[in-house]
């Protein structure tokens, strides 16, 4: 089983790798789905994240005051090389690890899907991704409480249908709409709630 979800993410790195190999410098500087990050500064933050080791997150949450964003923040401007191209020739070095911070595993796969997300879309790529990779980490997502940076308490209020693969998840008012938008707006990316429908859509643009 572990073996499978580091498969999922290194493919999900070259994948991504692929998809940056070719963009222009304007491209590079287009704001990403994150909030104040550029399609640059995720990237810095995805060769953080592969080279995060369970020491390391302690030792860095401390030194960043347990602020889990200060600690984002200064990872991404550890990572972020001068030129994109730096960073993204860094991050082919570091695509291959099997280091992570102590959290569950199919974490490592809501980085590299959702991040994938944050940049290709405003850069107008799309990438199919594998649906137990998409499934994995909604299931992670809704399960984690949003004190650390999940969704649990969604399901309370709020069903979840995947209209293309067979998933259902919470009570209370129906939104439906494909797995990974479903997983972009739980994690707060308003980008997608255009392509989710249901009545319970408002109530989930409140959190996103």
């Amino acid at each position: 089983m572990t073996d499978d979800v580091w498969a999922m993410v290194h493919a999900e790195r070259e994948a991504l790798i692929d998809d940056l190999a070719h963009l222009k410098d304007d491209q590079w500087v287009k704001p990403s789905l994150c909030d104040g990050w550029t399609v640059h500064d995720v990237l810095a933050h995805l060769i953080d994240t592969a080279r995060t080791t369970r020491l390391g997150f302690v030792k860095g949450m401390t030194l960043a005051r347990f602020d889990f964003n200060r600690q984002n923040t200064r990872g991404v401007e550890r990572e972020r090389r001068s030129t994109p191209q730096e960073t993204l020739e860094r991050f082919r070095q570091v695509a291959s690890r099997t280091s992570t911070p102590p959290a569950p595993l199919d974490s490592r796969l809501v980085e590299e899907v959702v991040h994938g997300e944050d940049i290709r879309r405003p850069l107008g790529l799309t990438r199919t991704y594998p649906t137990q990779a998409v499934v994995r980490s909604l299931r992670l997502q809704t399960r984690t409480p949003a004190s650390f940076g999940g969704a649990k308490e969604l399901l309370t209020r709020l069903q979840l249908r995947a209209t293309d693969t067979d998933l259902t998840l919470g009570t209370g008012p129906e939104v439906k709409g494909p797995a990974l938008d479903l997983l972009l707006a739980v994690m707060g990316r308003r980008a997608a709630l255009d392509d989710l429908h249901g009545p319970g859509v408002a109530t989930l643009a409140e959190g996103a």
